[in-house]
């Protein structure tokens, strides 16, 4: 297969070893930008646009002032106070990450290629293949590079690697469905099932995801559905209840992760300048879990929980 050299793909991140984004060991692949703005996002470096995108980890800081130098704006501030980065005024050209020696300041997103993202993917191919494993492509929304990602995809097959593809499904079906000769499992999010609710807790109804939801099962592609559980957003009873009563009627669905709010994510706002909305959120308590769970008990597909 012929690959033109201008495709590259924005990677935030590739994970080696994974067992929770699919079946065996796995390396799941990150790529930025996604077209939802949940409140409780867990990757708010991958979210928004395709752009790099500056991050500042103050712990590796060792006040050096090279980036208060380097930036061409004068947005890097070293003071008694610490370091401070004039946030809404930042372009993240990048220059401040390319002369900080402490590595405090970076650029999270790495343009590459499909030919670079495979030479790290087939290091662990042995492992895909004796674990029953294979690739995972995550974000962000990773059909929001629908040329990048399908290159990936084929290149996988070609290999003979097992792929997944975890997507919150708010994508034209056309884009889904032209890749669909190269995915082996869907990782699919089901957020809330009310539309108006959807809406205000991502930014977009839920029409479309479940529409694509629906088109997938038709094509008999294999898919596990996930739940984030976001307490006092999405745990209601009746939501709970709606989304057992639609994988009841799918065919395919092979397991359902109900995955358990985590507040550690609020960290990862501060990297990139942003607060985080739901700081006082906690995770739900085990026997809470175990409550949920038996919501979905009725079901015949495998259904479990991520602690």
């Amino acid at each position: 297969m012929h690959e033109e050299p201008r495709v590259k793909g924005l990677v935030f991140s590739i994970c080696r070893s994974s067992a929770e984004d699919g079946p065996g060991i796995r390396t799941t692949v990150f790529l930025k930008g996604c077209p939802l703005n949940c409140i409780w996002c867990h990757s708010p470096q991958c979210r928004g646009s395709i752009k790099p995108q500056l991050a500042f980890y103050e712990s590796r800081c060792i006040m050096c002032g090279a980036c208060e130098a380097g930036c061409p704006k004068g947005l890097q501030i070293v003071s008694d106070r610490g370091r401070q980065i004039l946030w809404d005024q930042c372009d993240h050209c990048g220059k401040c990450a390319d002369i900080c020696p402490s590595k405090a300041l970076e650029m999270a997103g790495v343009w590459m290629t499909a030919e670079q993202v495979m030479d790290v993917l087939k290091r662990d191919i042995v492992y895909y293949r004796n674990s029953g494993g294979g690739v995972t492509f995550s974000g962000g929304e990773p059909t929001m590079q629908p040329q990048f990602l399908s290159i990936c995809l084929q290149h996988c097959k070609q290999q003979g690697i097992h792929t997944a593809v975890d997507t919150c499904g708010f994508v034209k079906w056309s884009i889904l469905e032209n890749m669909l000769p190269f995915i082996d499992l869907f990782l699919y999010d089901i957020k809330h099932m009310d539309d108006e609710k959807h809406k205000t807790l991502t930014g977009t109804g839920n029409r479309l995801i479940l529409e694509n939801l629906q088109n997938i099962i038709r094509s008999e592609k294999p898919v596990w559905i996930r739940v984030p559980l976001i307490p006092g957003y999405n745990d209601s009873l009746d939501n709970l209840l709606r989304i057992r009563d639609l994988v009841e009627k799918l065919s395919f669905v092979e397991k359902v992760s109900i995955l358990p709010y985590n507040s550690a994510a609020g960290a990862k706002y501060q990297f990139i300048g942003k607060k985080y909305s739901l700081e006082d959120i906690k995770p739900p308590p085990h026997e809470r879990m175990e409550e949920l769970l038996k919501v979905f008990s009725s079901l015949d597909t495998r259904v479990e929980f991520n602690r």
